[in-house]
């Protein structure tokens, strides 16, 4: 209850407010969803970020929801929330936080508020649907007319939804369209004209999302438009003092493909067609002819890596940039013009930043050694395959601690929450990662101090933080089996052996189907589905089959089908019950060797006397593996097995490593007794 003392509002606290809701909501009281929520308000009160690793069904959400608004309606501030997931935003923002809301308004004595932001790109541009310019197709679309129909008939429909849509939020368009008619109807924060020049400003859905986020109490967002907010020099998101990062494990990569820039032919034509109009034909030309050489020098060059760049491939983007800056200088600062014209000119602007900055950037990054590079570049490119690509530069940070270290960790007070931190029994393989420094010892609150903020010292060494496991309701060694099976041989390059293969039909067939099989590749996961489905009685479902949500809803309801696929199902599938009792892995999922940032990501790390492959690969690895092994118990009742067919994991040396990055299941490297246990299960299992 709150409590009022004289003039001063006393709020409940977070075990008060916990308590309620968890009893609004319907749900039960956690041990560790209670330490959690603890440690949650702990670093909120004392400004020391928190890692906090907090296994399926711990209830993990409410933990630190509850004093994430106790806290920003006391302060009358604002908490943001990220996500790696639309899925997880969306649970947050139509489930969990209108619940809450609405449990914890008496307490509170006022509602929480809450709101959710995006990119400006995920938003319809009003202006550009109504008065606004159009892009035109790209070239190779001119010359396919049912590609060109099937744009038009998908920027007509949104038009139409348009006129009905009250949040114009790209997510709740279903079924969706192509990136290429969505690039019609909206804009990029860089191309917007700005509410107070734009005709419709004042119904712009972009501003009215970040009016409703500067008001409310949670702001939920996702790790790419954070990562903006951290690269950009203007704010994207409302001010706070208060960060927490669901999903964390995801972190560094939504960071980096966020501060990843592409230079392609196909950009340079894009930007010469927007600028076109508005300079002088002979610039323009100048640089569409920039972009045809460098389209040729792109078909000589090396796929992969680039440790040096080639001389011509080098003097074709000194020719873009240069082309580029002509047609900046030639299409002038901004103009008192119409609307029309100044969308114009402001795409245009946009596209030759794009292309003048990443050029300038792709060749910055050759000019250190190559053991003090700060950015990795590699190209792209296969026209002859069966899918082919166009050719491409692209360039990546070698790493994004020091920028979450400075414009996250360095601006509020972080937690960072998954169930997957701790790998190889430790935070501090992750926290290097994130730019913190090795985990310290608590410190102690200082005597005499009005506040539970420690005070600043001479000492310090970076930004203070605790990781805290609070451990998983679920009874991994009584419902769980580690099969690794020891027996087979390490896996090859080319593709599943027939040993592999036997284990896998063996293995389905105890389980009576109810399998998920995790492949490193698609090549093997269709390899896989190939050839047992000819041997085995069962359904087997193949990732690409189907989307990939129609195939985990077909699986999940038919408890004797089998569903393989790849990275995707690794981190995306949730299905409890007994549709799912054994869970394969073909085989440890590092990084291709020949991963242009995990490669040069690894050899930085040797370059400074560190054990690159144990940093950065292992580390991958284990990542992804947790991952994996978590989609077998999504609730207390779920019993079952995961059954890793790389014998490395018993027998190479960074095996320990890897297995003390994983749920405690029982282990066992014997195959009679896991064919046991899964026979006993399909038994025991409803019809």
């Amino acid at each position: 209850m709150r409590v009022v003392t004289g003039a001063r509002s006393e709020l409940p606290s977070v075990r008060e407010l916990l308590t309620h809701a968890v009893a609004a909501v319907g749900g039960t009281e956690r041990d560790g969803q209670v330490r959690m929520a603890d440690a949650v308000d702990h670093a909120i009160r004392t400004g020391e970020h928190l890692a906090v690793q907090a296994g399926t069904g711990t209830g993990k959400s409410l933990a630190y929801l509850v004093p994430a608004i106790r806290h920003a309606v006391e302060s009358e501030t604002t908490v943001v929330v990220s996500t790696a997931t639309i899925a997880l935003q969306r649970q947050l923002v139509d489930r969990d936080l209108p619940r809450l809301a609405k449990a914890l308004k008496k307490p509170l004595g006022a509602e929480p508020t809450f709101a959710i932001l995006k990119g400006r790109r995920n938003y319809l541009c009003l202006h550009r649907v109504h008065t606004g310019v159009e892009d035109e197709p790209e070239d190779t679309a001119l010359f396919d007319q049912f590609a060109v129909s099937r744009l038009g008939r998908e920027v007509k429909r949104l038009h139409e939804w348009s006129s009905d849509t009250e949040t114009g939020d790209r997510d709740e368009l279903v079924p969706g369209v192509s990136e290429q008619a969505w690039r019609q109807v909206s804009v990029t924060a860089k191309e917007c004209l700005g509410a107070g020049r734009c005709p419709v400003g004042d119904d712009c859905f972009a501003e009215v999302a970040r009016g409703e986020a500067g008001r409310a109490n949670i702001v939920v967002t996702n790790h790419a438009l954070l990562a903006i907010d951290a690269l950009q020099e203007y704010q994207v998101l409302p001010d706070h003092d208060v960060t927490i990062i669901d999903e964390a494990h995801e972190l560094v990569d939504r960071v980096t493909s966020a501060a990843t820039a592409d230079l392609s032919p196909a950009m340079i034509s894009t930007a010469t067609r927007r600028c076109a109009r508005l300079i002088d034909a002979d610039i323009a030309d100048r640089l569409l002819e920039t972009g045809e050489g460098l389209s040729l020098m792109l078909e000589d060059a090396p796929v992969g890596r680039l440790d040096t760049l080639p001389e011509a491939l080098g003097a074709a983007v000194v020719a873009v940039r240069d082309a580029a800056h002509a047609c900046l200088t030639a299409l002038g600062s901004d103009r008192r013009e119409d609307p029309e014209e100044a969308t114009k000119r402001k795409l245009a602007r946009s596209a030759l930043d794009d292309v003048h900055d990443t050029a300038v950037r792709l060749l910055e990054a050759f000019d250190e050694d190559l053991a003090d590079r700060k950015d990795v570049v590699w190209s792209t490119g296969d026209r002859y395959s069966a899918n082919p690509r166009p050719p491409a530069l692209h360039v990546a940070p070698l790493g994004v601690g020091g920028l979450l270290r400075e414009r996250v960790f360095g601006t509020s007070t972080t937690v960072l929450t998954s169930a997957t931190l701790a790998l190889g029994g430790t935070f501090d393989t992750l926290a290097r990662q994130w730019g913190l420094p090795p985990s310290p010892e608590r410190a102690e609150k200082a005597a005499g101090t009005a506040t539970d903020k420690a005070p600043p010292s001479d000492t310090d060494t970076g930004p203070r933080w605790t990781g805290l496991d609070v451990g998983s309701p679920f009874d991994y060694r009584r419902n769980g089996i580690l099969y690794v099976a020891k027996h087979l041989p390490p896996p090859g390059r080319d593709g599943l052996g027939e040993a592999t293969l036997d284990e896998i039909a063996e293995l389905i067939e105890a389980a009576g189907g109810r399998t998920l099989g995790l492949f490193s590749s698609m090549r093997a996961a269709k390899q896989a589905t190939e050839e047992l489905r000819e041997r085995l009685g069962h359904p087997i479902l193949c990732q690409g089959d189907d989307s990939t949500s129609l195939l985990v809803n077909k699986f999940a309801e038919d408890t004797r089908t089998c569903l393989f696929g790849t990275l995707s199902l690794w981190q995306g599938v949730d299905v409890p019950g007994p549709s799912l009792s054994l869970v394969i892995v073909d085989r440890l999922p590092f990084p291709r060797p020949d991963d242009p940032v995990a490669s040069a990501r690894q050899r930085a790390v040797e370059a400074r006397g560190g054990n690159g492959f144990l940093t950065v690969a292992a580390t991958h690895a284990a990542l992804l593996l947790a991952q994996g092994v978590g989609r077998l118990h999504r609730s207390t009742s779920d019993r079952g097995v995961v059954a890793v067919l790389d014998s490395r994991l018993a027998t190479a040396r960074y095996g320990g490593f890897l297995r003390a990055s994983l749920p405690p299941l029982w282990p066992t490297q014997r195959p009679d007794v896991v064919r046991d246990a899964l026979r006993r299960l399909d038994a025991a299992a409803p019809a």
